[in-house]
């Protein structure tokens, strides 16, 4: 059996093991229901209000557009999060003990990520159909989604891995989170991007964020509401080219990051690491 196909069989079973103990802890289960809870009801009591030129219901907008941001979210800053903490109480020095370690775990990590990301849609997008109206989703709807999620994971993930190979430790996360809300606020996710500053539509046009908002939108809102989009259209040639390009950067930077932090982990340094939270505990 070769080396790929040993990495791949390992990193399913266990993203797959991770999975399932997550819909078996209160905490994990807290975190995927609070939140579609919340933005289901956010974007209900949006209703009344509509889109700038149009009367559809600024719900009904903004509902895909936080779907977008949570896929970003979930491969930049879940993944970051994940590989920070593995990182500091040695999950990620004992994969790297193991033969084809590394690979299985990354292969881990982006079925745990996919599966919980899946499930947080599957709870949002549901019951929306059902209570906001102007949301709907055709046979082009859901072969935009085919196309979309896994591009959006590839442009995403890797970028995560790579903040997370650079952070020292999970207190440091804090520093994603700056960056990442003002990209969300230029993004065009909760109000149309074009009633904002054009200087600013170039800023958010060169991130995934602006990008996985408008595929969100092309896939569950009428092709009449791209008139309000840039371009008057909800071109899917520039998301797949933009989304692209992201894709083939992380894919190129996060092995060589990887493989640098990798190579600096020991025993010595996760017992310090362990040493000084545990002092900032005491």
């Amino acid at each position: 059996m070769s080396a790929v196909s040993t990495a791949a069989r390992t990193g399913l079973a266990r993203g797959g093991i991770e999975l399932r103990q997550t819909l078996t802890n209160v905490l994990d289960l807290w975190t995927y229901f609070f939140p579609a809870a919340l933005l289901v009801g956010t974007v209900y009591f949006m209703r009344d209000a509509t889109v700038p030129g149009t009367d559809l219901s600024l719900g009904a907008r903004t509902l895909p557009s936080t779907l977008g941001m949570g896929l970003a979210f979930a491969g930049l800053l879940t993944v970051a999060t994940l590989l920070v903490t593995d990182r500091e109480d040695g999950t990620l020095l004992r994969a790297k003990a193991t033969p084809n370690g590394m690979a299985g775990y990354l292969v881990g990590k982006l079925v745990l990520v996919g599966g919980m990301s899946a499930i947080s849609l599957v709870l949002q997008i549901v019951p929306s159909l059902f209570i906001v109206d102007g949301l709907e989703i055709d046979a082009n709807g859901w072969l935009t989604l085919c196309w979309l999620l896994p591009l959006g994971f590839a442009a995403t993930i890797p970028l995560g891995a790579v903040f997370g190979s650079l952070l020292e430790n999970p207190r440091n996360i804090g520093l994603l989170l700056l960056p990442l809300g003002g990209l969300v606020a230029i993004s065009g996710i909760f109000y149309p991007i074009s009633s904002m500053p054009g200087w600013l539509h170039g800023v958010a046009q060169a991130f995934p964020v602006y990008w996985l908002g408008l595929g969100m939108r092309s896939a569950f809102l009428p092709d009449a509401l791209a008139s309000v989009e840039l371009g008057h259209s909800w071109r899917h040639a520039e998301t797949i080219g933009v989304l692209g390009l992201w894709s083939v950067l992380g894919l190129v930077l996060a092995p060589v990051v990887l493989r640098r932090m990798a190579r600096r982990e020991s025993g010595s340094a996760v017992a310090a690491r362990r040493e000084k939270a545990m002092t900032r505990i005491g």
